[in-house]
Protein backbone atom coordinates (compact mmCIF):
# COMPACT_ATOMS: atom_id res chain seq x y z
CA UNK A 1 0.00 0.00 0.00
CA UNK A 2 1.59 3.12 -0.85
CA UNK A 3 0.57 6.65 1.46
CA UNK A 4 1.19 9.74 -0.92
CA UNK A 5 1.04 13.32 0.59
CA UNK A 6 1.38 15.02 -2.82
CA UNK A 7 -0.40 14.72 -6.27
CA UNK A 8 2.69 14.48 -8.78
CA UNK A 9 3.14 11.37 -6.73
CA UNK A 10 -0.67 10.32 -7.00
CA UNK A 11 -1.11 11.03 -10.56
CA UNK A 12 1.53 8.38 -11.61
CA UNK A 13 0.63 6.10 -8.68
CA UNK A 14 -3.07 6.39 -10.68
CA UNK A 15 -1.62 5.66 -13.90
CA UNK A 16 0.29 2.77 -13.48
CA UNK A 17 -2.67 1.24 -10.98
CA UNK A 18 -5.09 2.01 -14.42
CA UNK A 19 -2.70 0.09 -16.24
CA UNK A 20 -4.22 -2.80 -14.27
CA UNK A 21 -7.82 -2.24 -14.22
CA UNK A 22 -10.36 0.12 -12.91
CA UNK A 23 -10.47 2.11 -9.72
CA UNK A 24 -12.80 2.79 -6.74
CA UNK A 25 -12.57 6.14 -4.76
CA UNK A 26 -13.50 5.67 -1.30
CA UNK A 27 -13.17 9.40 -0.11
CA UNK A 28 -13.01 9.88 4.27
CA UNK A 29 -12.08 12.13 6.64
CA UNK A 30 -10.35 9.40 7.97
CA UNK A 31 -10.76 8.49 12.23
CA UNK A 32 -11.98 4.80 10.58
CA UNK A 33 -14.67 2.78 11.67
CA UNK A 34 -16.19 -0.11 10.54
CA UNK A 35 -18.68 1.68 8.06
CA UNK A 36 -15.53 3.11 6.16
CA UNK A 37 -14.17 -0.56 5.97
CA UNK A 38 -17.67 -1.35 4.64
CA UNK A 39 -17.12 0.42 1.95
CA UNK A 40 -13.39 -0.03 1.32
CA UNK A 41 -14.83 -3.92 1.23
CA UNK A 42 -17.45 -2.81 -1.55
CA UNK A 43 -15.46 -0.87 -3.67
CA UNK A 44 -13.00 -4.03 -3.55
CA UNK A 45 -15.72 -6.08 -5.07
CA UNK A 46 -16.50 -3.95 -7.79
CA UNK A 47 -12.88 -2.52 -8.90
CA UNK A 48 -9.47 -4.01 -9.40
CA UNK A 49 -7.83 -1.45 -6.79
CA UNK A 50 -9.37 0.73 -4.48
CA UNK A 51 -7.85 4.41 -3.39
CA UNK A 52 -8.87 5.92 -0.29
CA UNK A 53 -8.45 9.36 0.52
CA UNK A 54 -8.38 10.92 3.92
CA UNK A 55 -8.74 14.62 4.42
CA UNK A 56 -10.14 16.46 7.20
CA UNK A 57 -12.18 19.38 4.89
CA UNK A 58 -11.67 22.81 6.45
CA UNK A 59 -14.29 24.07 3.92
CA UNK A 60 -17.03 22.03 5.45
CA UNK A 61 -16.54 23.24 9.10
CA UNK A 62 -18.30 26.68 10.00
CA UNK A 63 -16.29 28.54 12.30
CA UNK A 64 -18.06 27.07 16.25
CA UNK A 65 -17.89 23.15 14.60
CA UNK A 66 -15.21 20.63 15.54
CA UNK A 67 -12.25 21.02 13.16
CA UNK A 68 -10.00 21.39 15.68
CA UNK A 69 -10.86 18.81 17.69
CA UNK A 70 -12.48 16.20 14.50
CA UNK A 71 -10.26 12.85 15.42
CA UNK A 72 -6.91 12.75 13.53
CA UNK A 73 -5.57 9.19 13.77
CA UNK A 74 -3.51 8.33 10.08
CA UNK A 75 -1.18 5.62 11.35
CA UNK A 76 -4.03 3.72 12.78
CA UNK A 77 -6.49 4.38 9.68
CA UNK A 78 -3.35 3.06 7.46
CA UNK A 79 -2.62 0.21 8.91
CA UNK A 80 -6.65 -0.86 8.82
CA UNK A 81 -6.49 0.11 5.56
CA UNK A 82 -3.60 -2.30 4.63
CA UNK A 83 -4.85 -5.09 5.78
CA UNK A 84 -7.73 -4.68 3.78
CA UNK A 85 -5.77 -4.65 0.53
CA UNK A 86 -6.22 -0.95 -0.14
CA UNK A 87 -3.72 0.53 -2.93
CA UNK A 88 -3.40 3.87 -2.06
CA UNK A 89 -3.99 6.40 1.00
CA UNK A 90 -4.25 9.74 -0.63
CA UNK A 91 -3.88 11.81 2.36
CA UNK A 92 -3.14 15.49 1.36
CA UNK A 93 -1.97 18.14 3.11
CA UNK A 94 -4.27 21.15 3.68
CA UNK A 95 -1.83 23.74 1.38
CA UNK A 96 -1.89 20.60 -1.52
CA UNK A 97 -5.51 20.62 -1.77
CA UNK A 98 -6.04 24.50 -1.31
CA UNK A 99 -2.81 26.15 -2.51
CA UNK A 100 -2.30 30.15 -1.76
CA UNK A 101 -4.37 31.83 -3.94
CA UNK A 102 -7.09 28.88 -4.30
CA UNK A 103 -10.11 31.35 -4.99
CA UNK A 104 -13.22 28.38 -6.61
CA UNK A 105 -16.00 27.46 -4.68
CA UNK A 106 -18.44 24.92 -6.12
CA UNK A 107 -22.43 25.57 -4.95
CA UNK A 108 -25.02 23.23 -5.30
CA UNK A 109 -28.62 24.41 -5.53
CA UNK A 110 -31.71 22.82 -3.97
CA UNK A 111 -30.92 19.66 -2.87
CA UNK A 112 -28.07 21.53 -0.11
CA UNK A 113 -30.46 24.05 0.97
CA UNK A 114 -32.68 22.52 3.80
CA UNK A 115 -31.66 20.14 6.76
CA UNK A 116 -28.04 20.31 7.32
CA UNK A 117 -27.65 23.22 4.63
CA UNK A 118 -29.43 25.08 6.34
CA UNK A 119 -28.15 23.99 9.94
CA UNK A 120 -24.27 24.13 8.52
CA UNK A 121 -24.36 27.24 6.31
CA UNK A 122 -21.52 26.74 3.60
CA UNK A 123 -21.27 22.97 4.75
CA UNK A 124 -22.10 22.00 1.52
CA UNK A 125 -20.16 24.07 -0.89
CA UNK A 126 -17.26 22.67 1.14
CA UNK A 127 -18.71 19.07 0.40
CA UNK A 128 -18.98 19.35 -3.44
CA UNK A 129 -15.52 21.54 -3.88
CA UNK A 130 -13.69 19.11 -1.83
CA UNK A 131 -14.70 16.04 -3.62
CA UNK A 132 -14.94 17.53 -7.43
CA UNK A 133 -11.41 17.78 -6.79
CA UNK A 134 -10.96 13.75 -4.91
CA UNK A 135 -12.86 12.87 -8.43
CA UNK A 136 -10.09 15.40 -10.53
CA UNK A 137 -7.56 13.87 -8.96
CA UNK A 138 -7.81 10.01 -8.51
CA UNK A 139 -10.38 10.50 -11.58
CA UNK A 140 -11.90 6.99 -10.47
CA UNK A 141 -14.23 5.09 -12.14
CA UNK A 142 -16.43 4.68 -9.47
CA UNK A 143 -16.96 5.93 -6.40
CA UNK A 144 -18.32 5.02 -2.81
CA UNK A 145 -20.19 6.75 0.08
CA UNK A 146 -22.12 5.69 3.09
CA UNK A 147 -26.04 6.58 2.99
CA UNK A 148 -26.00 7.65 6.67
CA UNK A 149 -25.05 11.13 4.94
CA UNK A 150 -28.18 10.73 2.50
CA UNK A 151 -28.17 14.19 1.89
CA UNK A 152 -24.52 14.66 0.89
CA UNK A 153 -24.78 11.67 -1.21
CA UNK A 154 -27.73 13.61 -2.87
CA UNK A 155 -25.30 16.81 -3.37
CA UNK A 156 -22.95 14.84 -5.24
CA UNK A 157 -24.45 12.90 -7.35
CA UNK A 158 -26.99 16.34 -8.47
CA UNK A 159 -22.86 18.00 -8.87
CA UNK A 160 -21.74 15.22 -11.33
CA UNK A 161 -24.83 15.31 -13.28
CA UNK A 162 -24.57 19.47 -14.08
CA UNK A 163 -21.12 19.35 -14.39
CA UNK A 164 -21.16 16.36 -17.07
CA UNK A 165 -18.40 14.57 -14.88
CA UNK A 166 -16.93 10.95 -16.56
CA UNK A 167 -14.46 9.75 -14.10
CA UNK A 168 -16.65 9.01 -11.95
CA UNK A 169 -19.98 9.40 -13.95
CA UNK A 170 -22.97 10.42 -11.78
CA UNK A 171 -24.52 6.61 -12.06
CA UNK A 172 -20.87 5.15 -10.84
CA UNK A 173 -21.44 7.66 -7.52
CA UNK A 174 -22.79 4.21 -5.29
CA UNK A 175 -23.93 4.71 -1.89
CA UNK A 176 -24.11 1.87 0.34
CA UNK A 177 -26.38 1.18 3.18
CA UNK A 178 -25.43 2.54 6.78
CA UNK A 179 -23.80 0.50 9.22
CA UNK A 180 -24.96 0.42 12.64
CA UNK A 181 -23.35 -0.66 15.72
CA UNK A 182 -25.54 -4.09 17.67
CA UNK A 183 -27.45 -1.58 19.28
CA UNK A 184 -29.45 0.20 16.06
CA UNK A 185 -27.02 3.70 16.66
CA UNK A 186 -25.44 4.32 13.09
CA UNK A 187 -21.70 4.17 13.63
CA UNK A 188 -19.35 7.59 12.73
CA UNK A 189 -16.64 9.09 14.14
CA UNK A 190 -18.23 11.70 16.17
CA UNK A 191 -19.07 8.93 18.20
CA UNK A 192 -16.28 8.92 19.71
CA UNK A 193 -17.24 12.42 21.61
CA UNK A 194 -19.73 10.70 23.39
CA UNK A 195 -19.79 9.81 27.31
CA UNK A 196 -20.68 6.27 28.32
CA UNK A 197 -23.43 7.56 29.62
CA UNK A 198 -23.88 9.69 27.06
CA UNK A 199 -23.51 6.34 24.28
CA UNK A 200 -26.23 4.74 26.14
CA UNK A 201 -28.83 7.14 25.66
CA UNK A 202 -27.72 8.07 22.02
CA UNK A 203 -30.03 4.94 21.29
CA UNK A 204 -32.71 6.57 21.46
CA UNK A 205 -32.15 8.20 18.27
CA UNK A 206 -32.60 5.27 16.03
CA UNK A 207 -35.22 4.02 18.34
CA UNK A 208 -37.32 6.63 18.49
CA UNK A 209 -37.04 7.04 14.24
CA UNK A 210 -38.06 3.67 14.19
CA UNK A 211 -41.01 4.35 16.32
CA UNK A 212 -42.00 7.42 13.85
CA UNK A 213 -41.82 5.42 10.99
CA UNK A 214 -43.95 2.82 12.07
CA UNK A 215 -46.47 5.16 12.88
CA UNK A 216 -46.04 7.35 9.37
CA UNK A 217 -46.67 3.98 7.88
CA UNK A 218 -49.51 3.51 9.73
CA UNK A 219 -51.32 6.35 8.84
CA UNK A 220 -50.64 9.12 11.78
CA UNK A 221 -50.29 12.15 10.59
CA UNK A 222 -46.67 13.31 9.93
CA UNK A 223 -46.51 16.20 11.98
CA UNK A 224 -47.62 14.31 14.69
CA UNK A 225 -45.14 11.75 14.62
CA UNK A 226 -42.39 14.12 14.27
CA UNK A 227 -43.37 16.01 17.13
CA UNK A 228 -43.58 12.52 18.63
CA UNK A 229 -40.03 11.95 17.62
CA UNK A 230 -38.43 15.00 18.82
CA UNK A 231 -40.08 14.30 22.23
CA UNK A 232 -38.40 11.35 23.02
CA UNK A 233 -35.50 12.54 21.69
CA UNK A 234 -35.33 15.20 24.53
CA UNK A 235 -36.76 13.00 26.87
CA UNK A 236 -33.98 10.15 26.30
CA UNK A 237 -31.04 12.67 27.05
CA UNK A 238 -30.43 14.71 23.39
CA UNK A 239 -30.09 18.37 24.27
CA UNK A 240 -31.66 19.68 20.53
CA UNK A 241 -33.11 18.34 17.90
CA UNK A 242 -31.31 21.01 14.45
CA UNK A 243 -34.43 19.03 12.41
CA UNK A 244 -36.56 15.95 11.73
CA UNK A 245 -38.10 15.68 8.03
CA UNK A 246 -39.95 13.69 5.84
CA UNK A 247 -38.40 13.40 2.42
CA UNK A 248 -38.90 12.66 -0.46
CA UNK A 249 -36.10 10.61 -1.21
CA UNK A 250 -34.52 11.96 -4.75
CA UNK A 251 -34.64 15.66 -4.20
CA UNK A 252 -34.89 15.54 -0.57
CA UNK A 253 -38.02 18.49 -0.70
CA UNK A 254 -39.87 17.80 2.89
CA UNK A 255 -43.15 16.18 2.82
CA UNK A 256 -46.00 17.26 4.94
CA UNK A 257 -47.75 14.57 4.48
CA UNK A 258 -46.87 10.62 3.44
CA UNK A 259 -46.24 9.96 -0.36
CA UNK A 260 -46.27 7.39 -3.30
CA UNK A 261 -42.97 7.78 -3.76
CA UNK A 262 -39.62 6.68 -2.52
CA UNK A 263 -39.42 8.66 1.15
CA UNK A 264 -36.58 9.35 4.21
CA UNK A 265 -36.75 10.13 7.38
CA UNK A 266 -33.72 12.74 7.91
CA UNK A 267 -32.92 13.44 11.54
CA UNK A 268 -30.20 15.60 13.58
CA UNK A 269 -29.71 15.75 16.89
CA UNK A 270 -27.26 16.93 19.78
CA UNK A 271 -25.84 15.12 22.44
CA UNK A 272 -23.39 15.82 24.78
CA UNK A 273 -20.34 17.46 22.19
CA UNK A 274 -21.91 15.25 19.23
CA UNK A 275 -23.97 15.91 16.89
CA UNK A 276 -25.50 12.85 15.65
CA UNK A 277 -27.67 12.53 11.92
CA UNK A 278 -29.13 9.57 10.80
CA UNK A 279 -31.92 8.60 8.23
CA UNK A 280 -34.07 5.63 7.37
CA UNK A 281 -36.38 4.74 4.59
CA UNK A 282 -40.00 4.94 4.75
CA UNK A 283 -42.44 3.25 2.51
CA UNK A 284 -44.93 4.37 0.04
Amino acid sequence: MQLIHALDPLRSAIDALRADGAIALVPTMGALHDGHLTLVREAKAKAAHVVVSIFVNPLQFGANEDLDAYPRQLERDCALLEAEGVAVVWAPKVEAMYPAGFATNISVSGVSEGLDGAARPGHFDGVATVVCKLFNQVLPDLALFGEKDWQQLAVIRRMARDLDLTRPHADAILGVPTVREADGLAMSSRNAYLTLEQRAAAVALPTAMRAAIAEIEGGVPVGDALSALARALLAGGFLSVDYAELCDAADLSVLPARSDKPMRLLVAARIGKARLIDNMAVAP
